[in-house]
């Protein structure tokens, strides 16, 4: 009988999924953290490891325009008035197969007033001696063209040490500056001469991040990855390929509650309020797929 919430190991690596939201609830290492987990009951805080789709990021006023036709969604973020990280992180996902090393699951996205499209979503985990390699997978089953945008969202843990001292190097020229209240698009800015540079690692310290980066630095594989180490020897790496142009980084910090527990690191196939400014949108065809993925895996040992 499936377990209601699979649990997948392969050598020092072990991870829970949950079909809530079809997140990561826990991967480790060697027994330590290597996201920030959450509890089996209850909701998930802070879209901790849920599957963004079938946008990530914001979407202003929940409202949008889409072939001729206008359409809301709820607004789940009702303090900056923006309907966040799509349809599908509120689903119960359905697990499709279940093996030692891998889990996979499923949910539907079907038309209606926040949305035009019926997608069936897909994301499998599966553990390695590299680490936990994850793809999500959209099919427009419908007959209408969908937009289409995803994200996953896991927020790394380097070891021990507090966040501020940690170091993080995040290949990206470039960064979407945002108003200050709402976090809604403003512009492209370099980040040559800002506190966002990361091109080559260095320490977080007092930064506040909550920012989508682009202008990314690709191997010749086409894979760009961002490292997170603590001063204690250990570390983290979230690697991702070219069908993500976006990685938002976000510093988790909370004004109430705990703060700055760890890094969010999300590849995005397109930027917030992408259904708005139609920037890197994909546009499913009926009956056609679109498939991204991702591996997050240790880095080092203690000191």
């Amino acid at each position: 009988m499936t377990a209601t919430e699979p649990s997948i190991t392969y050598g020092p690596y072990s991870a829970v999924v949950t079909p809530r939201g079809g997140a990561l609830r826990e991967l480790r290492y060697n027994g330590r953290d290597l996201v920030v987990p959450f509890g089996a009951d209850g909701r998930i805080p802070d879209y901790r490891g849920v599957i963004c789709a079938p946008w990530p990021n914001r979407l202003a006023d929940g409202t949008y325009t889409y072939a001729g036709n206008s359409h809301a969604a709820p607004l789940n973020e009702p303090e900056r008035g923006s309907a966040l990280h799509g349809l599908a992180t509120g689903k119960t996902w359905e697990v499709r197969q279940e093996t030692g090393n891998t889990v996979v699951l499923g949910c539907r996205v079907e038309a209606g007033e926040a949305y035009p499209g019926d997608l069936e979503l897909t994301v499998s985990y599966s553990l390695s001696s590299d680490g936990l390699h994850s793809t999500v997978r959209a099919i427009n089953t419908g007959g209408n063209v969908a937009p289409y945008g995803v994200c996953p969202h896991p927020y790394l843990v380097a070891g021990p040490s507090p966040l501020d001292d940690w170091s993080v190097e995040v290949p990206a020229g470039e960064f979407l500056e945002v108003t200050p209240d709402r976090l809604l698009p403003v512009g492209m800015r370099s980040v040559e001469g800002h506190a966002f540079d990361f091109r080559s690692p260095r320490r977080v310290g007092p930064l506040k991040v909550d920012h989508a980066f682009t202008r990314i630095s690709r191997d010749p594989d086409g894979l760009a990855r961002v490292r997170v180490k603590d001063p204690a020897g250990t570390g983290v790496e979230l690697e991702w390929g070219a069908e993500w142009p976006w990685v938002q980084i976000h510093t988790a910090d909370k004004p109430i509650g705990p703060d700055r527990l760890g890094l969010a690191v999300e590849p995005m196939t397109c930027p917030p309020d992408a259904f708005n400014s139609g920037k890197d949108l994909i546009h499913l065809q009926p009956g056609e797929s679109h498939t991204a993925s991702w591996t997050i895996r240790a880095l080092g040992q203690p000191a």
